[in-house]
């Protein structure tokens, strides 16, 4: 199936906005309500999102890749991320990690920052972090120092990104 540019365009929208609601993208889009965002989305773009089990709307992995828009992601253009959208874990994580300017830290440091900071429940084991930094690093806003051990460090200034607790992200 091949899009128009407004398509694409709406289709990167959807990836970025993850988890989303129809009322997000009727702001987004400048549309009356939330039927015409579902009428707009089963008419243009069935194939590449789909609703999870709390009717969110998400893009398939087929809607990332075709338009290059990183999930849970957006920004206005610079190479920066403005708004990451991230489970409990990572936005804990990014609130414990050392700044820019900051030594980076490892896995395990990080893991006892989490500890000292929240009370977790379950408490998280060190490749939960792991993933849950990479993933960070992925999004652009945590940067990876290779020493002994692999160690991070904010890339963003902490201020610089809005963090948004998505459930299951």
């Amino acid at each position: 199936m091949s899009l128009t540019d407004e398509e694409r365009e709406r289709l990167a929208d959807v990836v970025r906005l993850q988890p989303t609601k129809n009322r997000e993208l009727v702001e987004r889009w400048g549309l009356e309500g939330g039927s015409d965002v579902h009428r707009y989305l089963e008419e243009h773009l069935k194939e590449y999102y789909y609703r999870d089990e709390n009717s969110l709307i998400r893009a398939t992995a087929e809607a990332a890749e075709l338009t290059g828009a990183d999930p849970g992601v957006e920004g206005d253009g610079d190479d920066d991320p403005d708004v990451v959208r991230v489970p409990v874990l990572e936005a804990r994580a990014f609130e414990v990690v050392p700044g820019p300017d900051e030594r980076s830290e490892s896995v395990v440091g990080v893991l006892h920052a989490l500890r000292e900071r929240f009370d977790l429940d379950p408490e998280p084991e060190a490749g939960d972090v792991r993933r849950a930094l990479q993933n960070l690093r992925r999004k652009g806003v945590v940067e990876v120092e290779y020493r002994t051990v692999p160690t991070f460090r904010l890339a963003v200034e902490r201020d610089a990104v809005r963090v948004e607790v998505v459930e299951d992200a």
